[in-house]
Order: structure tokens, then C-alpha cells, then sequence
């Protein structure tokens, strides 16, 4: 219990002092909008994946940590999605045939997915996710003419975000609970930026604390799953007028900020490479909700884990662009995109 209680003071700490700058409107900056990109773990990465796909002529690389295919859980069960479960080509096809109906409409043209940059990360002991359901996420991108797409399995790891250095709080690499990131001697963030940007300048490992900004999301969105601030990392450079890269970065379910802190923001390695690469990294954020709900394939459920909505719990357009979740983070892209002033 002492343990227990010392692990939530330093993290109330932490947060206090992560949030000791005052709430801000998200700035219009100098965007490169020819090579805005998208990744996440776990709901972060299936929102990464339904971002790359309803708005496929804005995001040009999908970075996927852990995912489950695009619109799986708006035809079946999201436990049939995960879990390590086999994903057979019949429900590849039933999902490629909403990906069909929905292009160039509710969704934008499926043809620009076929240019993205994508990479795609699973661990060889994350049984949250697992390799199957990686597996299926390979084939639908080939599917939908994306060549060459590589799966990273990497041996004796669990669900998690994957670095090469070490932070207060993180798990082992080869184990699957809170926070979700470790340890793995992989940098996961430089690995997807580089897929996404080439070869980069060396990281900062100590990214100035002034340019962690909390943000107003309410702006953006009133929806009960998404929470009053949300973060965005902006180099100095940036700041001054520079034209920068913008990368969003999505927490997983339990990542939020609420939940564990500034974990995700800091120790995932992000703001390390966009410090020293002049990168924006937006920081969307979920929040838990107990309300039920129905969703489109899989019951009566609540949001008790801050996830994202990858089951239709504020709407069965949550895969689309009209989703409350998806519109909301596109708006929070154009407004960082919108130029400099």
C-alpha cells in the first residue's frame, strides 16, 4: 500500500507541475499540409488507421502500433476483432466492401490511401491485440493498393508503445498493463517518424518545457469522450514562423493524461525527435465516460477506459468523416495548419 501511494503522489506531482501553464487556443502555425501524418497504439492506433482512411487526402502516413483493421467493429464484435483472433478474408471482404461503398463520400476518395506512407508495429506477446488481427491490418492496406507494407513483430513484447530508454512508471517490455510504454530497445517514435520523413536530425532528450502546450479542445468538440484540454508539443523554431511538419500522436485506452499523467506525451519519445526536426506533434485526448451506450456491432457499452470511439458509442458514423471524434481532431489539424499568425 506504501508503494502504491508513493507511485500516486509522484504522479499527482507530476501532473501538477505538467499543468502549471495556463490553457491555451490552439495556435495557426506554418504546416508543411503536403506531409501531415497520423500514428497511435492500440484505440490510438485504430484512430490513426480511421483518420488515414475517412481523411485519406489530408494524411499522407499511417504509423500503427497495435491496431485492428479499418471498420472491423462496425461489422462485427470488436472481440472478434482483437484478442489475437484470426481475421479471415471473408470479413476482410465485407469490411472492403464498406470501405468501397463509403469512398468519395462518406469517407474520402479510397484511391489516396493507396499513396500512404505506412508503418505497422505489433509485439509477439500482446495477446490485448495480438499479430492476427496485425495481420489482417497488413492485407487490408494491400488490399487497397498499398505496396510493400512491412509488420514489425517484435519478439518478447506485450501491448505497449515501444522505446529504447527508460521512464519512472513504465512496464516491462514484454508485459501488457499501465502505462503501456516500454523499455523495448526500440524507439517506436523514431522508427514511425522516419518511415514518415526520412532520416532525421539527432533527438533532444530534453525538450524545453515551454513549448508543451495544454490546449482548449472544447473549441473543437462538446462530445463526452473527449476532454476539456488536450496537448501539443510546438518547437521554438515553429513558434517563430518556421514551416514544421505536424504529426498527431493518439494515446491508447488508460494513456490519457487524466488517467496516467503526461506518460504518453513525454516518454513515448515524440517531442524528442520533433524537438530537434521541426515538428508540431498534436496530443488529442479521450476521457472515460461510464454512460452506456449502444454501438454499431458489439451491445450495450461504456467508455469507462477513456478509449477512443472505435465502436460507435457517439454515433454509427464514427469511422467516418462526420464521426464527432474523427471531425474534431481534423479540426484541430486545420486550425494548427492554417498558417502562421
Amino acid at each position: 500500500m506504501k508503494r502504491i501511494a508513493s507511485h500516486l503522489m509522484a504522479a499527482t506531482l507530476s501532473m501538477a507541475a505538467f499543468s502549471a501553464s495556463a490553457v491555451v487556443s490552439l495556435p495557426s502555425l506554418n504546416v508543411d499540409t503536403t506531409n501531415i501524418t497520423v500514428s497511435g497504439l492500440s484505440s490510438g492506433g485504430v484512430m490513426a488507421i480511421n483518420l488515414g482512411y475517412a481523411y485519406s487526402a489530408t494524411f499522407k502516413g499511417v504509423g500503427i502500433f497495435a491496431a485492428t483493421p479499418y471498420t472491423c467493429q462496425y461489422s462485427f464484435p470488436y472481440g472478434s476483432c482483437q484478442n489475437n483472433n484470426v481475421i479471415t478474408s471473408s470479413m476482410l471482404a465485407t469490411m472492403q466492401n464498406t470501405i468501397d461503398n463509403w469512398s468519395g463520400g462518406a469517407i474520402d476518395d479510397k484511391a489516396n490511401v493507396a499513396k500512404q506512407k505506412i508503418y505497422l508495429f505489433t509485439g509477439t506477446k500482446d495477446n490485448t491485440v495480438g499479430v492476427n488481427p496485425m495481420l489482417a491490418v497488413q492485407q487490408q492496406y494491400a488490399n487497397n493498393g498499398v505496396p510493400s507494407v512491412n509488420l514489425i513483430q517484435a519478439a518478447n513484447t506485450g501491448h505497449v508503445f515501444p522505446t529504447d530508454f527508460t521512464s519512472a512508471g513504465n512496464n516491462p517490455c514484454s508485459t501488457s498493463f499501465t502505462p503501456y510504454i516500454s523499455n523495448c530497445s526500440y524507439d517506436g517514435a523514431k522508427a514511425v517518424l522516419t518511415q514518415f520523413y526520412g532520416t532525421l536530425q539527432a533527438r533532444n532528450n530534453a525538450p524545453a518545457a515551454a513549448n508543451y502546450r495544454e490546449f482548449n479542445q472544447r473549441e473543437f468538440t462538446a462530445n463526452l469522450g473527449m476532454a476539456d484540454t488536450g496537448w501539443v508539443y510546438v518547437p521554438a523554431t515553429c513558434a517563430a514562423g518556421a514551416q514544421c511538419k505536424l504529426h498527431v500522436a493518439m494515446h491508447g485506452c488508460t494513456q490519457n493524461y487524466a488517467t496516467i499523467g503526461d506518460k504518453f506525451i513525454k516518454n513515448t519519445g515524440y517531442t524528442r525527435w520533433a524537438d530537434t526536426n521541426n515538428m508540431i506533434v498534436l496530443f488529442p485526448q479521450a476521457l472515460a465516460d461510464a454512460n452506456s451506450y449502444a454501438t454499431v456491432a458489439s451491445g450495450t457499452q461504456s467508455n469507462s477506459n477513456a478509449c477512443w470511439d472505435t465502436v460507435g458509442f457517439y454515433g454509427f458514423n464514427y469511422a467516418q468523416k462526420s464521426g464527432v471524434q474523427l471531425s474534431a481532431i481534423k479540426a484541430m489539424v486545420d486550425r494548427l495548419s492554417a498558417g502562421f499568425r
